[in-house]
């Protein structure tokens, strides 16, 4: 009784913490963004000893229930200690790389795809993966049923088509961390040189108006109600590709402020950016989008600090400049709405600053923010991925504390408790 009793007050102490580090502190504006609390009874301890990896995709399905895609190899040697034989410690293994929540943050099943980098999910509840291109995946077998046609090479060389299954050395990981944003060495003259002659011979060979996945896949967003599927290739810093769902055919596709495919520069110089710049004439990288209710399509231009809004056919609206003199990886991440009917507004993830910013959607006026850099419960250390139910809850998922968080709602009864347990002294 001794020890449930200190697990108790260990729970509550570790509610209120998290809830004052979720609480949502409103900006100037007029118009108030809803607030959040962080939730650190979701999920529930997985099962069999497995630990995440870095999260590269979270999709909401039709059932309200959420998918997580994450990286398993992630891991470093000493977390994986449960798969040596004999085990040297009650934890960890390494999970499938894609897992299906409920609202209770329960494990409904998994499977074991390659990791890749987006993700949704149909009404009939298929998956679908972003890899080289995207995969369409049956959950209840785990096998793929369809792909999306892309180019037999990559730019600058690399794997291409479904490598078999990593292997998988009990207690080996990789530990991959976000050294990729630090300052580097310079290359050498001649190898930028080479790589650049090499860039324009490709880009010969598989001009911007390619009607296929070409480079890799930053997001995949299903559209049932017009049977198409959206997809964020990574080529020449980003594309916008629309394909059919049910056949996988190629249908339409553009660039930054809509241009068509044909007109996308093959020359980096027109997707460079520097903080506090001017907007790049092309998409600089790490594309994302998210299409509201209403037909139009957010697509977020991470490195660019900017969201760019269309209508479905590609008909440039408007632009938002987001935290503009945000360097290395940028600002505008993952792209959610709320829940309203009206989807006032845009819920933007920063994996660079490691928060959440609230736009207002009409306007792309920042109304708010959620969350810091750091590791405790509401904070963020490599906030990647975002998504939202139909309640209001928002779904998190960090690349680099390898952890998907929740939000409730301040208005909802669990945010209700949650506040208070912050006014308790």
């Amino acid at each position: 009784m001794v020890e449930s009793g200190r697990n108790a007050r260990s729970f509550i102490v570790a509610l209120i913490g998290a809830a004052v580090a979720g609480g949502f502190c409103a900006g100037t504006s007029a118009q108030t963004a809803p607030s959040h609390f962080a939730d650190p009874s979701w999920p529930k301890p997985l099962p069999n000893h497995w630990k995440l990896g870095g999260i590269t995709g979270l999709a909401v399905d039709g059932d309200d229930n959420i998918w997580v895609l994450h990286r398993p190899h992630d891991l470093s040697d000493m977390e994986l200690l449960a798969e040596l034989t004999p085990p040297l410690s009650e934890c960890c293994v390494r999970p499938p790389s894609l897992i299906h929540f409920d609202q209770a943050g329960n494990v409904l099943g998994s499977f074991d795809a390659i990791p890749g980098h987006g993700m949704d999910v149909d009404e009939e509840g298929f998956v679908y993966v972003g890899q080289d291109t995207v995969r369409k995946y049956d959950p209840r077998t785990g096998a793929v049923v369809a792909a999306v046609a892309r180019t037999p090479e990559r730019e600058g060389g690399g794997q291409v088509g479904l490598p078999p299954p990593a292997e998988r050395i009990p207690g080996k990981g990789t530990l991959r961390h976000a050294e990729v944003f630090m300052p580097g060495t310079p290359d050498a003259p001649a190898e930028v040189a080479a790589r650049a002659a090499a860039a324009r011979m490709f880009r010969e060979k598989y001009p911007p108006e390619t009607p296929m996945i070409v480079g890799g896949i930053e997001e995949i967003r299903v559209v049932d109600a017009d049977s198409e599927i959206y997809v964020a290739d990574n080529y020449l810093g980003g594309r916008v590709l629309v394909f059919d769902l049910q056949t996988l055919e190629f249908k339409r596709g553009w660039g930054a402020y809509g241009k068509p495919l044909s007109e996308i520069s093959t020359d980096d110089a027109d997707h460079a950016y520097s903080p506090n710049g001017p907007m790049a004439q092309d998409f600089v990288g790490h594309l994302t989008l998210n299409i509201s209710d209403d037909g139009l399509v957010y697509a977020a231009d991470r490195r660019g600090n900017r969201i760019h809004v269309t209508t479905k056919q590609g008909d440039f609206l408007k632009e938002f400049v987001l935290a503009p003199g945000t360097g290395n990886g940028g600002s505008a991440g993952g792209v959610a709405f709320s829940p309203d009917p009206e989807q006032r507004f845009l819920y933007i993830s920063d994996r660079m600053n490691n928060k959440i910013w609230f736009l207002n959607r009409e306007s792309g006026e920042v109304i708010g923010h959620l969350g810091s850099m750091g590791e405790n419960g509401g904070q963020f250390f490599g906030l990647h991925m975002i998504a939202v139910d139909a309640n209001g809850n928002i779904y998190t998922g960090e690349v680099d504390a390898f952890r998907v968080q929740r939000f409730v709602p301040a208005d909802s009864p669990k945010g209700a408790l949650l506040r208070r347990l912050t006014e308790m002294r």
